[in-house]
C-alpha cells in the first residue's frame, strides 16, 4: 500500500467511514442490517437496511414461522450476507429474537442461515431485555429506572440503576401479539394488558415516581410515538432519541393515540404505515404500563438491542468514556479539529468562562470541538450547517437544552449573537447566555493567535479584581492588535466587567 492509500485509509478511519462491525438483528416485524464506524461507544451508522419480513406474524396462530416471511427474510439475509463480502466486514455479529425462539421450526431456519454462512445466536427472553437495557445505560449512563422494549413478539422489561441491571423478564405483549387482546374493546383491552403485565411480576403502582425512576422506551413503534408526540407539540428538535415526558403528558399522549384510528395515522411525517397499524395498540399497553410502573418521566431511546451489543463488547475503559465526547471528538476530528486543540482551548478559556449554574465541563468541551470544527465550512454556510450538527445529528448523552447550549456557543464563535428561535425555544435565557460567554471566549483564544500552539502558551486570560484581563509574554506582545482588542472587550461586556491587556516579561507555567 502506497503512503497516499495508507493516508487515505488513516483519514477514513477517523472520520468513522470505514466499517468496522455489522449486526444483522433478526426481530418479529423485521430483519435488519447495521454497519457500524468510528468509535463503537458511540458509533457511526454507515448503512442501516431492513426488510419487513414479519416473521412473527403466526406464531400466535400455528405457532411457526410463515413460509412466505421466511422466503422474504431469506431473500434479504443472502443480500446482506454478499454485502458484507464485498465491503470486507468480518466482525459480524448475527441474533435472532422472539420469533425464532419460540418458533416450532425456528431450529429449521437457523440452520438455513447457516448455510448462507451467518453464525445467529437466538437470544432467550432475558437476554433480549439486558441487551437493550445495556443499550440505554451506553446511552444514558445515569439511566434509573425500567426500560421497556417493545418488538414484534415481544416486550422485554428490566430495571436498571447505577449502570447496573437487575429483574429482566419477557412478556408475550409484542405489536404482533397486541390485537388478540383487542377483541373485547379498548376497556377490556388495558385489563386484559394490566393482568398480564401483573402477572409478569411487575406492580410498582405502591410505590413513589421517585422511588421508580423514568420508564425508558425501546423499539420502533415507541420511537413513532415520540414522532408524533414531538409534532404534536411543535418541538424543534428532529431526533426521538433522548425525549423526555413527563409521566402525566405520557399518559395524556398514550389515551390520545389509543383512542386514533391507524389510517389517520398513515399520512402523518415520518411515521410509516406499519407503525401507523401499530400506534393505537401500543398506546393501550403504554397506559397499563404507565399505571403499573408509575415512573417519574417518560424517556424514548434509539439505543437498544443492537447498541446493547456494541456496548458489551467494549473493554471496560471504553465504556466509562463518555458517550458524547466520544462522538463529537470522532465527528470533529474530521472535520479539522483535533480532541487534543479543543482541549487546549478549552483549558485556556476555563477561567473567564466556565461552565456554571447551567452547563457542564464535557458541555463545553463538547462545544468547544464543534465550534472548532465549524471554522472549517465555508462562511456563506457556517452558523446554519453548524447549528443543525448541535440540534439534528444524532448525540447520545445530551438533552435538549444542551444541545440549545451547543448551539449558542457555536454560534457566538462565529460573532452572531441573535440566536434562532428554535435554540431560544429549548433552554433558559440565563443558560444560553453561559453558552454565548463560551463561544466568545473561545473566539478570542482561536483569534489570538490564528489557533497556534504557541499563542495560547504565551498567554493567560483570567477574571481578576473585577476585570477581564489578557496577559502576553513581551515576545508576543504583537498579538494584542485591533481584532484582539474587540473580542476581548466583547467578552468583558457580556461579563459585566472591565477588561485590560498586561504585557509581562513571560508567562509563568
Amino acid at each position: 500500500m502506497s503512503y497516499n492509500q495508507r493516508r487515505s485509509a488513516r483519514h477514513a478511519e477517523i472520520a468513522g467511514s470505514t466499517p468496522g462491525r455489522a449486526i444483522i438483528d433478526i426481530g418479529s416485524n423485521t430483519v435488519r442490517l447495521v454497519v457500524y464506524g468510528g468509535t463503537m461507544r458511540a458509533p457511526t451508522v454507515l448503512l442501516n437496511e431492513k426488510v419487513t419480513a414479519k416473521l412473527g406474524r403466526e406464531i400466535a396462530s400455528t405457532g411457526k414461522l410463515a413460509d412466505e416471511a421466511i422466503a422474504l427474510a431469506l431473500r434479504g439475509l443472502k443480500r446482506f450476507a454478499l454485502l458484507l463480502t464485498d465491503l470486507g466486514i468480518s466482525d459480524v455479529e448475527t441474533v435472532a429474537t422472539a420469533a425464532v425462539r419460540d418458533a416450532a421450526n425456528g431450529p429449521e431456519f437457523v440452520a438455513q442461515l447457516q448455510g448462507l454462512g451467518l453464525s445467529p445466536r437466538v437470544l432467550s427472553g432475558e437476554e433480549e431485555a439486558l441487551l437493550s437495557a445495556h443499550g440505554v445505560i451506553g446511552a444514558f449512563p445515569d439511566a434509573r429506572g425500567i426500560v421497556a422494549d417493545l418488538g414484534g413478539g415481544s416486550l422485554e422489561l428490566v430495571r436498571v440503576a447505577r449502570g447496573q441491571t437487575d429483574s429482566a423478564s419477557t412478556l408475550p405483549l409484542g405489536t404482533l401479539r397486541l390485537p388478540d387482546y383487542r377483541k373485547g374493546g379498548r376497556a377490556e383491552m388495558k385489563k386484559a394488558l394490566d393482568k398480564a403485565i401483573r402477572a409478569g411480576g411487575w406492580d410498582l403502582s405502591a410505590q413513589s415516581p421517585a422511588q421508580n425512576g423514568a420508564l425508558y422506551l425501546v423499539g420502533g413503534t415507541w420511537r413513532a410515538m415520540a414522532v408524533y408526540a414531538m409534532t404534536q407539540r411543535g418541538y424543534p428538535l428532529s431526533d426521538p432519541h433522548g425525549y423526555e415526558l413527563p409521566a402525566s403528558a405520557a399518559l395524556a399522549l398514550a389515551d390520545s393515540l389509543a383512542i386514533s384510528e391507524s389510517d389517520a395515522l398513515k399520512g402523518r411525517e415520518r411515521i410509516s404505515s406499519m407503525r401507523a397499524e401499530k400506534l393505537p395498540d401500543a398506546a393501550v399497553l403504554l397506559e397499563a404500563l404507565l399505571i403499573r410502573l408509575a415512573p417519574e418521566k417518560v424517556v424514548f431511546s434509539s439505543w437498544g438491542l443492537r447498541e446493547g451489543l456494541l456496548y458489551d463488547s467494549l473493554p471496560a475503559h471504553s465504556r466509562s468514556q463518555d458517550p458524547l465526547l466520544a462522538g463529537v471528538a470522532v465527528f470533529s476530528s474530521n472535520r479539522g479539529s483535533p480532541p487534543t486543540l479543543a482541549t487546549r482551548m478549552a483549558a485556556w478559556t476555563l477561567d473567564a468562562a466556565p461552565a456554571r449554574d447551567h452547563g457542564s465541563e464535557r458541555l463545553r468541551l463538547a462545544a468547544t470541538m464543534l465550534a472548532l470544527a465549524a471554522m472549517q465550512i465555508e462562511p456563506n454556510i457556517r452558523l446554519p450547517q453548524a447549528i443543525n450538527w448541535a440540534l439534528h445529528k444524532r448525540w447520545v448523552g445530551i438533552d435538549g437544552k444542551g444541545r440549545a447550549m451547543l448551539a449558542a456557543a457555536i454560534s457566538a464563535n462565529g460573532n452572531q449573537l441573535a440566536l434562532p428561535a428554535e435554540v431560544r425555544a429549548l433552554a433558559s435565557p440565563e443558560a444560553l447566555e453561559e453558552a454565548v460567554r463560551w463561544g466568545l471566549a473561545l473566539r478570542l483564544a482561536r483569534r489570538l493567535g490564528a489557533q497556534s500552539r504557541r499563542s495560547l502558551e504565551v498567554s493567560r486570560l483570567v477574571v481578576e479584581d473585577g476585570a477581564l484581563v489578557l496577559r502576553l509574554a513581551q515576545s508576543h506582545a504583537a498579538l494584542f492588535g485591533q481584532p484582539t482588542e474587540k473580542d476581548l472587550r466583547l467578552l468583558a461586556g457580556r461579563l459585566g466587567v472591565g477588561w485590560r491587556c498586561e504585557i509581562v516579561p513571560e508567562i509563568d507555567v
